[in-house]
C-alpha cells in the first residue's frame, strides 16, 4: 500500500484557525491498484441465497410452532415446508458456492466451537431433518409425536439458524462486516423474521395471518433499529452500505420491508389480496438486505481505505489511552 506521508518527523501539523495545512490529507491508495485483502471469489446469488434462505427457514421454523400451539393448522403446515425447502436450498447454495460437496461434508468431520463455519455446519446438519421430520409428518399424519417433537426442536434452533450467518461473516476481515459484529446479528434476525412473516401472509388464510402480521412489524422494526445502529457507529465504512449497488439494494429493502410490514399490519387481515402483495413485498425486501450486505462488504474489500483508516484510528485511540494511563499512573518511589 502506498501513501502520501506527511514530512515534518512522520506527524501530521494540526490546523489551526485561520491557518491552512502544511501537508495534505493522505491519499490512500493500494500498490499497482491491487486490494489489499483479497476478495472471495463468492458468487452473489450463492452467498446471498444462503444468507436469505437460511434466515427464512429458521424464522420459520419458529413460526410454524407458534401456528401449531394456537392451533392455525394451514399458516404451521406451510412455514414446515417453506423451512425445509429453505434450508434445502441454503445448503445447496453454499455446497455450490465450495465447488464441491466433499468440502461440506469435510466441515462435519470435527467440531470445532471457535469456528462459526464448523458450529454453522452442524447446526444445518441437527436442524435440516427436524425441520423435514416436521414438515413430513405434518403432510403425511404419520408419527404426530415425533412430528411435535421435531418442531419443537426445529423451533429451538431456528434463531440460531436465522443469525449464524451474520457471525459466519462478521468472522472474517472484511471492514463492513467484521466491524459491523454487534449489529449485524440483529439485522439478520429482523430481515429473517420479516421474510418468513412474508411467507405466512402468501400462503395462510385471512383468519390465521395475525401472527404473521404482528411479526411483520417485529421484524422490519427490529432490521431498520440495528441497521440505523450499525450505520451510525460504523463510521466512514458505513459508506459501503449507502453507496453504490449496496447503497440501491438497502434503500430498496428498506422500503420494501416498511410498507409490506405496515400494509399488511392495516388491511392483511380483511383483503388476502393485500394481504399477499404486503407477504411478497417484505421478501423482496428480506432479499435486497441479504444481497446489499453482501455487496457492501465487495464494496469494502475493493477499496483500501476501509480497510487502513480504520485500523490507523484504532491505533490512535489506543496509544491515546495508553498515554492517558501513563499520565495518571502513581509516581515511582526511589529504592
Amino acid at each position: 500500500m502506498t501513501t502520501t506521508a506527511p514530512l515534518n518527523g512522520g506527524k501530521r501539523r494540526r490546523k489551526r484557525r485561520g491557518e491552512q495545512t502544511v501537508v495534505p490529507d493522505a491519499e490512500f491508495t493500494s500498490y499497482y491498484g491491487k486490494p489489499i485483502l483479497n476478495t472471495p471469489e463468492w458468487k452473489p446469488l450463492n452467498i446471498g441465497g444462503y444468507f436469505f434462505l437460511g434466515g427464512l427457514a429458521g424464522a420459520g421454523s419458529l413460526l410454524a410452532a407458534g401456528a401449531t400451539a394456537t392451533q392455525r393448522p394451514v399458516m404451521a403446515r406451510s412455514m414446515k415446508i417453506t423451512s425445509t425447502v429453505a434450508i434445502a436450498g441454503s445448503a445447496a447454495a453454499l455446497i455450490h458456492d465450495l465447488g464441491k460437496p466433499a468440502r461440506f461434508a469435510n466441515m462435519l468431520r470435527v467440531l470445532k466451537p471457535t469456528s462459526p463455519m464448523s458450529v454453522g455446519s452442524w447446526l444445518l446438519a441437527a436442524y435440516g431433518p427436524l425441520a423435514g421430520g416436521a414438515a413430513v409428518s405434518d403432510m403425511t399424519g404419520l408419527l404426530p409425536r415425533a412430528g411435535h417433537t421435531a418442531t419443537a426442536g426445529a423451533a429451538l434452533l431456528g434463531p440460531a439458524v436465522a443469525t449464524y450467518t451474520a457471525v459466519l461473516a462478521s468472522d472474517t476481515a472484511t471492514p463492513a462486516w467484521h466491524d459491523g459484529y454487534r449489529e449485524l446479528p440483529f439485522v439478520f434476525a429482523g430481515s429473517a423474521t420479516a421474510a418468513a412473516a412474508g411467507t405466512a401472509l402468501l400462503t395462510a388464510p385471512l383468519r390465521e395471518n395475525r401472527p404473521a402480521r404482528h411479526a411483520a412489524l417485529f421484524g422490519a422494526g427490529l432490521e431498520a433499529a440495528a441497521t440505523h445502529r450499525m450505520e451510525s457507529r460504523l463510521g466512514m465504512v458505513a459508506e459501503t452500505y449507502r453507496e453504490g449497488l449496496a447503497g440501491r439494494l438497502m434503500r430498496s429493502a428498506k422500503a420494501l420491508t416498511a410498507a409490506g410490514a405496515l400494509a399488511g399490519a392495516a388491511t392483511g387481515g380483511r383483503n388476502r389480496g393485500l394481504a399477499a402483495l404486503s407477504g411478497a413485498a417484505l421478501l423482496a425486501g428480506s432479499v435486497c438486505t441479504r444481497l446489499g450486505v453482501f455487496h457492501a462488504g465487495r464494496a469494502a474489500l475493493a477499496d483500501p481505505k476501509y480497510t487502513v483508516v480504520p485500523q490507523r484510528e484504532r491505533l490512535r485511540a489506543r496509544e491515546a489511552a495508553q498515554a492517558t494511563d501513563h499520565d495518571h499512573a502513581p509516581p515511582t518511589e526511589p529504592t
